[in-house]
């Protein structure tokens, strides 16, 4: 009796057929070939192309965050913890992008198309960044008028350029790392205690 099929092996031959055919051409029944089953087979788990979708956008974007868990958990000052997540995500993707852009630029495309499910991604991320806040404000290691959320959105949204993929064909340039160390000193600059 062959094993059932399972949500992540259907997830990891999507990512294989969008890698080859790109998201304009990659269908259910490649996806299903890949896999040696039937379409509705990859149906059973996904009930649509595009929940297909949304779940390897889903997928992909956990890669980035789920890392970055470790960083918010730590128990470095916060400053510091604020400073590496940026840097850890700003690094993951200027990489994909660099070293891979045609598979950084299928992702995109299809993250783009999943209004919903980039939202809650940068929804964690936003999350991510208050929850460092909020723990560096009750050690007395960071202030701000705005509430932990309220800082963790704007800290979010100054660093965006730095890992938002519309930005990915500037990434290359010289000085991008630097450019992001002053924009942190600068943020955090606006959340030390007075």
């Amino acid at each position: 009796m062959a094993e059932a099929l399972t949500a992540e092996q259907v997830l990891v031959a999507a990512e294989d057929v969008l890698r080859r055919y790109g998201p304009a051409k990659a269908t259910v029944v490649d996806v299903a070939r890949e896999l040696g089953v039937s379409h509705g087979s990859v149906y059973r788990h996904f009930p649509s192309k595009a929940a297909l979708r949304d779940a390897v956008s889903e997928h992909w974007l956990a890669r980035l965050s789920d890392p970055l868990e470790k960083v918010v958990a730590s128990t470095a000052p916060a400053p510091q913890r604020i400073r590496t997540w940026v840097q850890q995500l700003s690094a993951a993707k200027r990489r994909m992008a660099l070293e891979d852009p045609q598979l950084f630029a299928t992702y995109h495309e299809i993250a783009s198309g999943s209004r919903d499910v980039v939202r809650a991604h940068e929804a964690t991320l936003a999350d991510q960044l208050s929850r460092i806040i909020a723990d560096g404000m009750s050690r007395g290691e960071l202030a701000s008028d705005l509430t932990a959320e309220q800082a963790g959105q704007a800290v979010f949204h100054a660093v965006i350029w730095f890992c938002h993929p519309a930005h990915a064909g500037e990434w290359g340039g010289p000085g991008v790392e630097q450019a992001l160390d002053r924009v942190c000193t600068v943020v955090l600059d606006g959340l030390r205690p007075r």
